[in-house]
């Protein structure tokens, strides 16, 4: 038996994630659905940062105690202040646990891992974000960086794209699983004709017209300005009407979002005269009620790890349009059998993808029937959560055995 395989007791995972709620982030609803499902069979412990200083040091989510530590990007003294209150928080906390399961790559993962390292604890880091958490991007940091980031004891990417990237780099197979996103299928589900109609009055949305949702960070990576364009041009070539709704923040500290990309769109929106049927709706927690309200969703994103928003609306029976990323989206969606891909950044290409999908019911049917079966297939969080504690059996043989 491995010495971190205690009789009697679940394991104790010390869970570092960015952010976690009821702050946004895809690998934070992660790690919240995971721990949940976890319960009983693992012991989890979130510790977090937070950009929202209302939001208390210590708390309670689903039963998961949670620890934050409240910083301010942009300012130098809030970066120290946190990192002594994570130095602390770390001595007390790493020692009471059986492993430490980091998330994504940032410049806390030097001290997590150097105190995972002094306690002798096993680490297992998860690989959510295509162009950050790869070894050469991870490279160009610095060799400390880099050394964090070599350290761990087993990789889990989300994504055949973050494994060939952790390969070419020359690091060892066996260390690394892929291991995707998980869907909550029951809050996930599609909504017939009628619960659309309610959820459409209830959220304030026009029920004459289709409806094209985009969920996401406003940021040049996912584009939102280029479904804006396609979305224009559909209207403009093919006398299509449809509302777009735009779901998630568009202004933040976080440095991916950027505020100008929705102004930009207003305007042109105005000088369109279609402004009245562009709805942004900010960041929301109920995400899943614009997918079951909406008749088609748009990824128009040139960056991806997994894209969890593209797998909750094909959970939802959504037909998905996305942009073709080799080692992403790809390996979701079969073109013209559970969803359409495109080129990223053509617009034109997106606008007619977008006329076939709403002028075409039978086709849409077929998309949507085929993209629920793919999540219900492939992507059930309690298969993924099962995954998750397989993988921390596996790192207690690597550690025992080291």
């Amino acid at each position: 038996m491995s010495e971190l395989a205690t009789a009697g007791r679940p394991r104790r995972v010390l869970m570092v994630t960015g952010a976690y709620y009821p702050e946004i982030s895809s690998s934070g609803v992660q790690c919240r659905d995971m721990a949940r499902l976890l319960a009983g069979r693992a012991e989890v412990h979130v510790l977090t940062t937070a950009a929202d200083p209302r939001l208390p040091r210590h708390d309670s989510v689903d039963g998961v105690p949670v620890t934050r530590i409240r910083v301010d990007v942009r300012s130098a003294v809030s970066k120290v202040r946190a990192f002594r209150r994570m130095f602390l928080d770390l001595f007390r906390m790493v020692r009471c646990c059986d492993l430490v399961h980091l998330h994504g790559y940032s410049s806390k993962n030097v001290l997590v891992t150097a105190m995972a390292k002094l306690f002798h604890k096993p680490i297992v880091l998860s690989l959510h974000t295509a162009g950050f958490d790869e070894p050469e991007s991870i490279e160009r940091q610095g060799r400390l960086a880099l050394w964090a980031f070599m350290s761990a004891d087993l990789y889990l990417s989300v994504s055949r794209g973050l494994v060939d990237s952790y390969l070419a780099y020359g690091m060892a197979p066996e260390r690394v699983l892929e291991v995707p996103n998980g869907i909550d299928l029951v809050r996930f589900a599609p909504a017939g004709r009628t619960a659309r109609s309610a959820l459409r009055h209830r959220l304030g949305l026009p029920d004459g017209r289709p409806l094209v949702v985009f969920v996401g960070f406003f940021s040049s990576d996912k584009q939102p300005r280029v479904l804006f364009d396609a979305w224009l041009q559909l209207y403009r070539q093919s006398r299509i009407e449809t509302t777009l709704v735009f779901v998630g923040a568009t202004k933040s500290s976080y440095f991916e979002v950027d505020d100008q990309i929705v102004e930009g769109m207003r305007d042109a929106a105005a000088a369109a005269g279609v402004q009245d049927r562009l709805l942004f709706t900010g960041a929301t927690h109920n995400v899943e009620d614009y997918f079951r309200a909406a008749d088609l969703f748009v990824l128009p994103s040139k960056r991806e790890g997994l894209p969890v928003a593209l797998l909750e609306a094909m959970a939802c029976g959504l037909p998905c349009i996305a942009s073709r990323l080799r080692g992403s989206t790809e390996t979701i969606i079969q073109d013209h059998v559970n969803g359409l891909l495109v080129a990223p950044g053509d617009a034109v290409a997106l606008a007619e993808a977008m006329a076939s999908v709403l002028n075409n019911a039978r086709l849409a049917n077929t998309l949507s029937v085929a993209a629920r079966a793919t999540v219900v297939r492939r992507f059930a969080n309690a298969d993924i959560a099962d995954r998750w504690l397989d993988a921390y059996d596996l790192v207690a043989g690597f550690h025992s055995r080291a």
